[in-house]
């Protein structure tokens, strides 16, 4: 059963503390894994997919003939489904493209110049479920952004076969190469390139804790876009709420992962005890039962709070990956939302609606990070380059204050970098 809590009877860090992994030995395995690509390639590519998904491949990469099959024989109505979301996700991030911009004054003239990295690498999970709109979610920001080469990493079956939709999705997205490979091996082999994969400039994509963990390891040698952890929601709610629609809210996450969190935070003592009751009985009719129920008996909360505002504080206080604005007037309280992901807004914006057909990104900051940091967008696949040029009468008004300043900070080469233009 979902625990209920109210503000007051314990302390607030308490309530809202997140459960933390023990990463240790788990570095020590991804970092194994890590080197042992760096040193083998290929050959250490092949032996991980038959160690971990008992697939003895006779190619790493998904061939043009495969990627064309798979999307025959995806059902016609799905495609146009993902056809349809692609479409949106196009339009709404086709309005986050940047433009080069330069400043002119008195001979001086900088720019700034944004210039999208040559190969992004997507990551696209498997495993425990199959996830076309990842691919989508991933690769069209970076088609728009201009990146040439994209290519995509995901686990095989037993069979050396990548689900049809993922290749189905990979064909609508304009993926340009799909690698049979999951794991933190295949966050190695797009960081460190192998004799089949090439290397990437930056990776992106969701993974359980291997995949998250590797990403963190190999930042710097390659750029990533965020180190994710497991999926939440946090849903605020008024007297105005459905329990019912709340507790289908919540489970839409649980069942993602046992380590997955579902948080209700509502004024109202009537709605509290009705979602967690709604809770125990859709629990019994989802088909991942066993993940959703561990998720909501070891994460999953319900705080009473003092009133709707509260309600937003604690909620920028835990900065959640998915928020549900879940009230009468959602647009009121909108502007006190500091942190969060990704908001949806009002009884009918289930979170289902961000995941798939929207336009917005479903890759999102997870575990508070949306404290600091952003859903994955176009600028994730940009690199920005600024540019300078002095004439002579532009450099004689600030050459001496040049060479002050670099003076103060004992920089001598600095200032006589300047003077020696001067003849001093």
């Amino acid at each position: 059963m979902i625990k209920i809590y109210r503000t007051g009877e314990l302390p607030l860090e308490e309530i809202l503390c997140r459960g933390e992994d023990d990463v240790g030995e788990i570095e020590a395995r991804v970092s194994d894994i890590i080197e042992n690509v760096r040193k083998e390639g290929d050959k250490a590519l092949y032996r991980y997919a038959e160690a971990f998904d008992k697939a003895k491949l006779d190619s790493l990469k998904a061939t043009p003939a495969e990627i064309d099959a798979a999307y025959a024989r995806v059902d016609k109505e799905f495609v146009a489904i993902m056809e349809k979301a692609a479409a949106n996700i196009r339009e709404f991030h086709s309005a986050q493209v940047r433009k080069d911009y330069r400043i002119e004054r008195d001979g001086a003239v900088l720019g700034q110049r944004f210039i999208p990295v040559a190969c992004a690498g997507l990551y696209v999970p498997g495993g425990t479920a199959s996830y076309p709109s990842t691919v989508l979610m991933n690769a069209i920001p970076a088609k728009i952004a201009g990146v040439k080469r994209i290519i995509m990493c995901t686990p095989p079956d037993r069979n050396g076969k990548i689900a049809d939709a993922i290749l189905a999705a990979a064909k609508v997205a304009g993926v340009d190469e799909v690698y049979k490979s999951g794991g933190a091996q295949a966050i190695a082999a797009m960081a460190y390139g192998t004799e089949s994969v090439p290397r990437a400039d930056k990776i992106v994509g969701p993974g359980n804790v291997y995949v998250a963990t590797a990403k963190k390891l190999v930042q710097g040698v390659v750029g990533i876009d965020m180190i994710a952890g497991p999926s939440e929601i946090l849903v605020i709610a008024d007297e105005s709420a459905r329990a019912d629609y709340v507790a289908a809210d919540m489970l839409s996450q649980a069942e993602h992962d046992k380590r997955a969190t579902a948080i209700l935070i509502t004024p109202s003592e009537r709605l509290a005890e009705e979602v967690a009751a709604e809770i125990e009985k859709a629990l019994k009719k989802l088909a991942r039962e066993e993940i959703a129920r561990v998720s909501i008996e070891n994460n999953g909360k319900i705080i009473v709070a003092g009133d709707l505002s509260e309600a937003v504080r604690i909620s920028n206080e835990l900065a959640p990956e998915h928020l549900e604005l879940s009230v009468e007037d959602p647009e009121k309280l909108l502007p006190e939302v500091t942190s969060a992901g990704s908001v949806f807004l009002g009884h009918y914006t289930p979170e289902a609606v961000g995941d798939y057909l929207a336009g917005s990104n479903h890759t999102l900051p997870t575990s508070g990070t949306a404290r600091f940091s952003s859903p994955l967008s176009v600028d994730d696949f940009i690199k920005k380059s600024q540019y300078i040029s002095y004439s002579r009468e532009a450099l004689d008004v600030i050459a001496s204050e040049v060479m002050r300043f670099a003076k103060e900070e004992g920089l001598t080469a600095h200032a006589a970098s300047v003077a020696v233009r001067y003849g001093k």
